[in-house]
């Protein structure tokens, strides 16, 4: 059985003596079998393991103790099924399992080709040179594989665990598999010119979280992004061009690190009200069917006196109570995740005055497409009251401003 991975040899002794190990470690291939009368570099493993540390296995690491000589064996970037292997065999080799037990392999010089830098960035832009009978090195930092004609994403793919950036445009994806979340490195996705029809909630809620800063979903079947679409708090860039959109999430205002969004040819009629919170540098919304603002025509909702469950629900957002699925009904915990926000700051769940003004894009990012071919720079926004008196003192401000 043979091993490719980066070697570090440490001496327990070198720090007795007052002296350091070069630190350094080397590409090899650490190998199990009967040594050969030729040279080399050869260890005794029957009963001569002190400890195995394998705390990090599940990253490609590994350390094994050896009691003569005195040394550790610092293994790193090591495939992980292959590392769990060897150190399986290492170990069946220490208690003094017979020859014909152990995956032994022939003890011979390595290839070029096995002590090689590891594999980081990987191309393919067609069909034919798509490794469908084969894995992906697990080395993979960057993977595009564009113009495959892909109708899912590769289960191989969804084994690189070290993937940073992951380019699927230009396949033929209906539907992204809810593992795509456990690619916990994960940083750049481009799924732009395929087939998708949706973004799942589950995804937004899984590592990706943490991880992801720039999403390239434009030239797809996108109606609507889930609520939960703005738990992707760390989002730098996003593409939607292209789309059926005819809404964006109506919290899309907590994405406080995004900075560049392109909305180009969607369905949109308006923007949602937390819209304004976000500070971009670059936003492009050009050719959506924006309604004309209307903030003398709402659209009232607003039902008095207010249920019992609208009081319960908007003290709970209005004070900042805890609540979760294990204290409360999942459905009511969805209620309170959609509850909107009146200008005045408060919350306002199913009773409210809806209407939607004139919103200056300038006011919310430095660089503005024009929305249409007229030059404008303006488009509506969907606003919430939560009480008449709320929506009585805004009417006052807007008359007077148009005076």
């Amino acid at each position: 059985m043979r091993l490719p991975c980066e070697v570090w040899v440490a001496s327990r002794l070198l720090p007795s003596a007052g002296l350091r190990g070069p630190g350094r470690a080397a590409r090899a291939v650490l190998a199990l079998g009967k040594p050969p009368g030729g040279g080399g570099v050869w260890l005794q493993l029957r009963e001569n393991i002190e400890q195995l540390f394998t705390k990090f296995v599940e990253e490609g690491k590994a350390t094994v103790r050896l009691k003569e000589p005195a040394v550790d064996i610092c293994l790193s970037k090591a495939n992980v099924s292959h590392l769990k292997t060897f150190l399986s065999a290492m170990k069946l080799a220490d208690r003094g399992t017979s020859e014909e037990s152990l995956p032994l392999s022939t003890l011979a010089p390595p290839k070029a080709s096995e002590v090689e830098k590891p594999k980081t960035k990987m191309t393919i832009t067609s069909r034919k040179d798509y490794p469908f009978t084969q894995s992906f090195p697990y080395t993979l930092e960057q993977l595009q594989a564009s113009y495959c004609k892909l109708p899912r994403i590769d289960m191989h793919i969804l084994c690189l665990k070290r993937l940073r950036k992951l380019d699927l445009s230009h396949n033929l994806i209906k539907k992204l598999p809810v593992t795509i979340g456990d690619l916990v490195s994960l940083q750049e996705l481009s799924l732009q010119g395929n087939l998708l029809e949706s973004f799942g909630a589950a995804l937004c809620n899984s590592t990706l979280r943490k991880s992801l800063q720039s999403l390239d979903l434009s030239q797809n079947k996108i109606k609507a992004l889930p609520a939960q679409f703005c738990q992707l708090r760390e989002l730098i860039h996003l593409k939607l061009d292209d789309n059926d959109l005819i809404r964006l999430p109506f919290k899309i205002g907590q994405l406080s690190q995004l900075r560049f969004l392109s909305v180009a040819r969607n369905k949109l009629p308006f923007l949602p009200n937390s819209f304004g919170k976000l500070s971009l540098e670059s936003l492009d919304l050009f050719g959506n069917p924006f309604e004309q603002p209307s903030p003398l025509a709402p659209d009232i909702q607003l039902k008095i006196p207010l249920t019992l469950w609208e009081h319960s629900a908007r003290a709970t957002i209005n004070y900042r109570l805890p609540y979760s699925c294990h204290v409360l009904p999942s459905h009511l915990c969805h209620d309170l995740d959609m509850s909107k926000s009146c200008h005045c700051g408060r919350a306002c769940l199913s009773s409210f005055i809806q209407t939607t003004v004139t919103m200056n894009l300038h006011s919310v990012a430095h660089t503005v497409v024009l929305v249409d071919n007229m030059g404008s720079t303006e488009a509506p926004l969907l606003r919430y009251f939560c009480s008449l008196t709320c929506y009585s003192q805004f009417l006052d401000r807007h008359l007077q401003s148009i005076r």
